[in-house]
């Protein structure tokens, strides 16, 4: 069985940096260059997120959950604009994944039983050494 942080990694944050970088520039004037250096990725990255290369043909757009998912990608976005940082952004993200219902239906679309799914519990930040 796959972790849940694969399905997010697969289909959920690809999505959701998409959406939060068309926002940012767009709606609260960011520019590519500070997106990617709050995304930690290129600028090039950051425009393919923007053009909809990246981030796009969601299995999200064809789940009832779309609009309250990008309702909160919005709500999202303006926190970030006013000044939350990206890694509390991506696990508030997450969260919202997990406690909407939305993860249990990743793993129904990915073929696992939804009566035997596991949840994964995890810390925020963990300390190495």
């Amino acid at each position: 069985m796959k972790m849940p942080c694969e399905l997010m990694v697969t289909h959920v944050l690809p999505v959701a940096k998409g959406a939060l970088a068309k926002e940012l520039v767009s709606k609260y004037g960011k520019t590519q260059v500070e997106v990617a250096r709050m995304f930690g990725v290129t600028n090039a990255a950051v425009s393919q997120y923007i053009k909809g290369v990246r981030g796009g043909g969601s299995i999200i757009d064809n789940t009832a959950y779309r609009d309250d998912f990008y309702s909160m990608l919005s709500d999202t976005a303006k926190r970030i604009s006013e000044g939350m940082g990206f890694n509390d952004a991506i696990c508030s993200i997450c969260g919202y994944v997990k406690n909407s219902g939305m993860l249990r239906a990743l793993y129904v679309y990915e073929g696992y039983d939804a009566d035997h799914i596991l949840c994964f519990e995890y810390p925020k930040v963990i300390t190495i050494g």
